[in-house]
């Protein structure tokens, strides 16, 4: 019997299927293991290509895989879709991998570190805290307003409703200011959790050389900074700066047939978060420039002249994430363009 060229494995909690493919692409074996039994079983297998979904738990495995001597392709998830065969079970999975990884011309996930992770950790637990306090301050405010008490919107304007719930000739029922305390007191709670974490961002993003780079390009402060390097793969990867703006699905989505090109809204496909945050960051730099008057950027006085705001902020989201490859291939700092 031939030797396997390539394992799929469909990843789960404690039961995972095994597919083995020859290098011609018959089944050598199907097999179902439990956790325990896996990187045995992988260990007496000479070295090969090992796939797998990028999904939960996917980048642990590629650790542990790769420390055996094989190699690790992640396939996107939804790459894998279009190969697997009618009904939908564990072994069509892990079939649908293996073919999927097969392929000459298909995309793989660059498998992360244990301090990608731990950085990605990070930004994703402020990012929870900053969505908890977003709803604590919504339901004080909508709940205050039942008792006619309403305040501006915006988290700097919590201060008129605190002062209402110290009143004590404010009308308000006992219980309710009893409560809306209480709803004082976790925003104040939240506030002081997520500036620790602010805090420890900001000497990450300083300390780190790559993160400092970044930093200098307009629109990039020290979140999206962190966030880049934990979330994006690495820029070598892409052959160009568009090719990583289209990664992050800042680029118009194609309706294109018959020689016909049709662009419609931007794809929104790759890392959500990297596209939110670079999005954002473009938008402060918009409104920024338009409350100042003077523009010294001669495109983005052009666009504003003839774009609405929001297409300008996604359109310089795009120029950004080409600016952030090109800083971090290069290795070079943001040099600001002067007029001639």
């Amino acid at each position: 019997m031939e030797e396997v060229s390539i394992i799929g494995i469909d990843l789960a909690k404690r039961s995972f299927q095994v597919h083995g493919a020859r290098a011609d692409g018959s089944v050598a074996y199907r097999r179902k293991l439990s956790r325990g039994k896996l990187l045995g079983f992988l260990a007496s297998q000479p070295g090969c290509t090992v796939a797998m979904e990028a999904c939960a738990s996917a980048h642990y495995w590629g650790r542990e895989i790769t420390s055996l001597g094989h190699e690790v392709r992640l396939v996107p998830p939804i790459y894998v879709k279009p190969f697997v065969k009618r009904q939908k079970n564990d072994a069509a999975d892990a079939e649908a991998i293996t073919e999927a990884a097969r392929r000459p011309t298909m995309h793989f996930v660059a498998v992360k570190s244990e301090a990608q992770q731990a950085q990605g950790m990070l930004f994703h637990t402020r990012d929870l805290l900053v969505r908890q306090r977003t709803q604590t301050i919504n339901a004080l405010r909508g709940h205050l307003a039942e008792y006619g008490v309403v305040a501006p919107q915006g988290r700097a304007r919590i201060g008129d409703l605190a002062g209402v719930l110290e009143d004590v000739d404010s009308g308000l029922p006992g219980a309710v200011a009893e409560l809306g305390r209480l709803l004082l007191g976790r925003i104040d709670e939240l506030n002081d959790k997520i500036d620790g974490l602010d805090r420890k961002i900001r000497t990450s993003a300083r300390e780190n050389e790559e993160t400092a780079r970044l930093m200098t390009i307009p629109g990039v402060g020290p979140v999206t900074a962190m966030a880049l390097q934990a979330f994006a793969p690495p820029m070598e990867s892409f052959r160009c700066g568009r090719d990583f703006s289209a990664w992050l699905g800042l680029v118009p989505r194609q309706h294109t047939t018959g020689g016909k090109p049709r662009l419609g809204r931007i794809s929104k496909m790759g890392q959500r978060d990297l596209r939110r945050l670079l999005v954002m960051g473009a938008m402060t730099v918009v409104r920024h420039a338009s409350r100042r008057g003077e523009i010294t950027d001669r495109w983005l006085a052009g666009m504003l002249a003839r774009k609405p705001k929001m297409v300008v902020a996604v359109a310089l989201a795009n120029r950004t994430a080409r600016r952030v490859w090109a800083l971090a291939t290069r290795k070079e700092t943001y040099q600001v363009r002067t007029a001639a």
